[in-house]
């Protein structure tokens, strides 16, 4: 049957990384944490100290940041210019700052022109915020996924704590809370349902009943494969 692109976009801790990765595996298609890459491109820019508002400092740091994925014993690593920066990028110090640099435009065009590349030959799955709006406008399938906030920061927390970091649930849900607003507002490729997307608000699903939910969407969009 003929490849797709699949986008998955949505707000913070709403799993879309869980998704994607789960559809990526049982598709056997590839996967692309997006969010990971502007995480990564923040972890660079606050270990060398960039000025976020100097442009031409931007742009030189941009040169020197190499972002691949791969697979460590099942799991999927994120890696900064060889070093597997996979733990690092989901602190909090990186949290506060990624919505910030991701409103960067030179940042966002570095990003998207990566992300275009590895998604070219389709059978991929693709998440973060802008993937059915700008990276992949014509993708086959689009899918929004949204969560009420508590969920949401239970669901962060529950994360971070399991990672042996301290961190209180109160500073998770401003952080989501200022998050959204930076990424729904910036004016470079804000955070917006694409308008052929289809929403899926997992509050109340299980993994296993969102995972179904998405199978018989992509079934749907595959048959109509010629």
């Amino acid at each position: 049957m003929k490849k797709i692109t699949i986008a998955v976009d949505g707000f913070s801790s709403c799993g879309k990384s869980t998704l994607a990765k789960a559809i990526a595996v049982e598709l056997d298609y590839g996967y692309v944490d997006t969010g990971a890459m502007y995480r990564a491109t923040t972890l660079y820019f606050l270990r060398n100290k960039i000025d976020l508002k100097n442009n031409e400092e931007v742009q030189n740091a941009l040169c020197h940041v190499n972002i691949s994925f791969k697979s460590l014993e099942g799991k999927n690593c994120t890696f900064l210019n060889d070093e597997n920066v996979e733990e690092e990028i989901r602190e909090m110090e990186v949290s506060n700052w990624v919505s910030p640099v991701a409103t960067i435009s030179s940042v966002r065009r570095a990003m998207v022109a990566q992300q275009r590349e590895m998604g070219k030959e389709k059978g991929v799955v693709m998440d973060g915020r802008d993937i059915g709006t700008v990276v992949f406008p014509d993708a086959e399938l689009k899918i929004f996924l949204t969560a009420n906030m508590e969920i949401r920061a239970q669901r962060r927390y529950d994360e971070l704590i399991s990672k042996g970091q301290k961190v209180k649930r109160s500073e998770i849900a401003t952080n989501l809370s200022e998050r959204d607003r930076i990424d729904s507002t910036r004016e470079d490729s804000p955070l917006r349902k694409a308008d052929d997307a289809i929403e899926i608000d997992n509050s109340n699903l299980t993994k296993e009943e969102q995972m179904e939910l998405a199978l018989k969407l992509i079934q749907e969009k595959m048959s109509l494969q010629v």
